[in-house]
């Protein structure tokens, strides 16, 4: 069974998936958009990947700020967890994302990706770390 891991931002969502068994997380790809409420494009680019992966869930990252409550961002990542369920018909849930962008960026800079292309990377290698965290969290269960 494979899992889907999303970041959702406010132009992007960085996209992963898991390999067959369920062990390891893999970044796909990261979905742009020009303007925050048009989401029409992301979501029938999500239905295909769901279709193309055989996915059979989604892990969707929630923004949590450091003191654990819950923002705008987060009110808004809870509306997309909502439409995308209805949408795609499969369970989506939310996993505290704090930090992620943060190991992201560290990871590329020890990897010596440069400072402008880092932007090009960020949002998939969130949403590998969303994925795996979930992944470690359910084999320990």
């Amino acid at each position: 069974m494979r899992i889907m891991g999303l970041d959702f931002g406010s132009k992007t969502v960085g996209v992963a998936v898991s390999d067959p068994l369920g062990i390891t997380a893999q970044g796909v790809e990261i979905i742009r958009r020009k303007e925050e409420n048009k989401l029409r494009q992301t979501y029938a680019r999500i239905e295909e990947l769901i279709l193309e992966y055989q996915v059979e869930e989604i892990v969707l990252g929630l923004p949590k700020n450091m003191n654990a409550t819950e923002g705008e961002r987060a009110q808004l990542t809870r509306e997309f967890q909502d439409r995308l369920e209805r949408r795609t018909g499969l369970p989506v849930k939310l996993w505290d994302e704090r930090l992620t962008t943060v190991a992201a960026d560290q990871a590329m800079m020890e990897a010596g990706i440069r400072r402008e292309h880092r932007k090009d990377y960020v949002d998939r290698i969130a949403a590998s770390l969303i994925l795996q965290g979930y992944l470690d969290c359910k084999a320990r269960s």
